[in-house]
């Protein structure tokens, strides 16, 4: 029987429920983002009262249960709503990635019941805004050798140390940190808290300045002598770094999701401008430098959303997530940042201008290719997954 037919194989046509929040969320993209976004990413703002009205719209709980205030919805649901953020705004959709599938997944993940009654219904509500903290100044893929540590005290934690390139470092009043409570490279050594904004000892730090994703806050934690009772860990002592590594799995598909978005939103822009744009009597589009260009991004883009597709099958059907989520967020984050420089290209000079939108979508494609495991270390798990497993089969 042909693949798509067979049971729990995956299927490329989206359902009702895909097609009705697309449309929400553009709609709600035109009416609250799109006069917005050039001033937010001139000044660095995080609009921090945007989030509350994505709140509630469901968007900051999509993967929340509805008994912890959620949507119950699943991965196709929740990429779908990131690519249509980032189509428009790329630093939007990746806030929007980070608080729900690292901060707000790692506690519905791994969080106690109590735990998760305590903080899921202010973040899938809107109320609160979730960090996630891992990596550090001198550790980004190599997490192991993390510095920031937890020492028991009793019945309590005190933690000691900072944690650089966090989104929502300063603003996010509910963060999950990961932290080194046994020696150095012990895989067994690094537990996760929740701290609450607010705790004594713990505060943002220093803001970055950068090239893009610029309204997308990204700061230092800092902790000095921050004490948390022990209610405030997550799982077990020494689970920590196993739970992270689960929860890249999923917030690669959101990168990936990320990525797609913001190709789609270059893309777009771009076959508008080549079928206006006029020379030599003829719109651009018609010429073979152009138009090939246009057919590459086409192509990139086809390939990232059966990528995407393929990662989310394999999340809701218990496949390797790890592999495909590595591999989408590999595919969909360089072909992101080759569609925005085509893009760019397509409109010639008025391309490096802000008085269109393809600047900011190549600004904003490099990150996807560093954040949640830069594309070497996504060729580093498939290749290994590769040696350890084989290839895997068409429909696995």
């Amino acid at each position: 029987r042909p693949l798509l037919n067979k049971p729990g194989a995956m299927n490329f046509q989206e359902n009702d429920t895909i097609t009705a929040i697309r449309s929400m969320v553009r709609d709600f993209a035109a009416q609250e983002m799109e006069q917005h976004i050039l001033d937010w990413d001139e000044r660095q703002h995080f609009p921090r009262e945007l989030f509350s009205k994505m709140g509630e719209l469901g968007l900051m709980g999509m993967l929340v249960p509805e008994q912890y205030g959620g949507t119950g919805l699943g991965y196709p649901e929740y990429v779908a709503a990131i690519e249509e953020l980032a189509a428009v705004c790329g630093s939007i959709g990746l806030s929007m990635a980070a608080h729900n599938s690292l901060c707000t997944n790692h506690i519905l993940t791994f969080g106690s019941e109590d735990q998760k009654q305590r903080y899921l219904p202010k973040l899938a509500g809107g109320e609160h805004v979730g960090a996630w903290g891992l990596t550090e100044a001198g550790t980004g893929s190599d997490a192991m050798r993390m510095r920031c540590t937890a020492v028991r005290d009793g019945d309590d934690w005190i933690l000691n140390g900072t944690k650089n390139w966090i989104t929502h470092g300063i603003s996010g009043e509910v963060v999950v940190v990961l932290v080194r409570t046994g020696e150095p490279l012990d895989s067994r050594g690094i537990s996760a808290f929740v701290v609450e904004r607010g705790t004594p000892g713990f505060r943002g730090g220093k803001k970055e300045n950068k090239l893009g994703m610029r309204s997308s806050e990204t700061a230092e934690l800092i902790f000095e002598d921050c004490r948390i009772s022990s209610a405030n860990m997550l799982g077990q002592e020494g689970d920590g770094f196993i739970q992270a590594m689960k929860i890249l799995d999923g917030g690669r598909i959101s990168i990936a999701a990320l990525s797609l978005g913001i190709g789609r939103g270059a893309y777009d822009a771009a076959r508008k401008y080549a079928l206006q744009r006029e020379q030599f009597g003829q719109p651009i589009a018609h010429f073979q430098g152009i138009g090939f260009k246009l057919a590459d991004m086409a192509v990139d883009l086809e390939a990232s959303r059966g990528l995407i597709a393929k990662a989310c099958h394999a999340k809701a059907n218990g496949g390797d997530v790890t592999r495909f989520g590595a591999m989408a967020k590999y595919m969909a984050s360089e072909a992101c940042v080759r569609i925005a420089t085509d893009a760019v290209q397509v409109f010639g000079g008025y391309g490096y201008t802000k008085d269109f939108p393809v600047e900011k979508f190549y600004r904003d494609s490099k990150l996807c290719t560093i954040g949640e495991g830069t594309s070497e270390i996504q060729k580093l798990v498939i290749s290994r997954g590769l040696v350890k497993n084989g290839p895997h089969s068409a429909d696995s």
